[in-house]
């Protein structure tokens, strides 16, 4: 079928197996063009949340940048005939064909994280192929949440706190740059936001593999947050997701120690602003995404997700002493939050209009990385041709 990108707000009703195929090989050679990770590196790897954005790029990494073992687990619409998988289905797919064409392991789950069902399946099959695992990635962006234990499900929002919120926003299908208005939470909206977004489920997940003897000596958790800056900060650092974002900080510290007796270590990468399914339902995000993108890429010092994740892995992750700030966090956000990067960013800000902003700001680039993401715009495509919407994922666990 000829297969065409239909959007209905922040998010794509079809993907392309072909255009995201040929994403992820693009995220694959990178990784082979760089220089293989330090000797200390991980080897068996699970990566939660593993089929897009830093997941994907994480689970890329670990595999093409020290032939690392990988488990992936992910929650994707499979295709039917005549319908498409949703993305990260096909990214999963293409990731697998190539790992298994290159002698690396790799199997996948499908289904909710959340669950306890889930995770006595990944560590029956941690058990059965690898024996144990020296890293965890944590990358999951849900909306929704199903507590394993008490079945009450909770519902995550995207709220500032104590006051409404306004500022400039741009509709990214058509340029228009306009105001948005958000109401304050209320409620339970903090607590629920972070029941889903928070570290408990991460702090589950660590509590039983560990109990399961299935995490090696010197293991490795990392899980991805975000700060940004001062302008976004009202609706994201220091709304209903900061919230969650501070207690899955905090989160990182109790599983340390909790792992004193393996030497386990858990961390949380503070990663940069990028356009995933994730961000672009965020309001303000869009617009600040744009003007960055510009003022970076004008400085040589724009990355996307693999690019990111393949510095957090040979430049952190794995120094002998990781630099990390005040609050043991690792920045990987270094360069976005320089401060000549911000404040070029608040002198556009202050110029953003309809008018303005295809001239100031990276506009294309954002709409580009968008419908990168469902594979759509990849170069190299010929969309013209049929595609098989049909794709199975070759080590995906029945």
């Amino acid at each position: 079928m000829i297969i065409e990108p239909r959007t209905r707000g922040f998010i794509c009703l079809t993907a392309h197996p072909t255009g995201c195929e040929q994403n992820v090989i693009n995220q694959i050679d990178y990784i082979k063009s760089k220089t293989k990770a330090k000797a200390k590196v991980p080897k068996k790897v699970l990566v939660i949340g593993a089929s897009t954005g830093f997941g994907l790029a994480s689970r890329i990494t670990s595999a093409y940048g020290s032939d690392a073992s990988t488990i992936g687990l992910f929650f994707e619409k499979p295709p039917k005939e005549g319908r498409t998988a949703s993305p990260g289905w096909y990214n999963s797919a293409a990731f697998e064909k190539q790992a298994h064409k290159d002698g690396l392991y790799a199997k996948s789950i499908n289904g909710d994280a959340f669950s306890n069902e889930v995770k006595a399946k990944t560590i029956n099959l941690i058990k059965k192929d690898l024996g144990q695992i020296d890293l965890l990635v944590y990358s999951l962006a849900s909306p929704v949440r199903t507590h394993p234990d008490t079945g009450e499900r909770f519902k995550s929002v995207l709220k500032p706190i104590g006051k409404t919120f306004a500022d400039n926003t741009v509709d990214f299908h058509t340029g228009e740059v306009k105001e948005i208005s958000i109401e304050p939470s209320s409620g339970d909206d903090i607590e629920n936001t972070v029941a889903v977004m928070g570290g408990e489920d991460w702090q589950m997940w660590i509590n039983q593999l560990n109990a399961a003897g299935v995490l090696s000596k010197d293991f490795k958790t990392a899980a991805y947050s975000y700060i940004g800056p001062s302008l976004t900060e009202a609706v994201y650092r220091k709304g209903t997701i900061g919230k969650a974002k501070d207690h899955l900080e905090a989160t990182a510290f109790k599983i340390t120690d909790s792992l004193k007796t393996i030497n386990g270590k858990a961390y949380v990468s503070v990663n940069k602003a990028l356009v995933t399914q994730a961000s672009s339902a965020i309001p303000v995000i869009p617009l600040y995404i744009s003007l960055l993108y510009k003022v970076m890429k004008e400085e040589g010092i724009h990355e996307g997700c693999i690019e990111q994740i393949e510095r957090l892995f040979n430049e952190r992750l794995y120094e002998e002493n990781i630099p990390l700030d005040d609050e043991g966090r690792i920045r990987i956000d270094d360069w976005e939050m320089r401060d000549d990067i911000q404040a070029k960013v608040l002198e556009l800000w202050k110029e953003a209009t309809t008018e303005t902003l295809p001239h100031i700001g990276d506009l294309e680039g954002y709409k580009t990385d968008f419908f990168n993401l469902f594979g759509f715009e990849v170069d190299g495509v010929d969309y013209e041709k049929d595609a098989n919407e049909m794709v199975d994922i070759p080590g995906l666990q029945a």
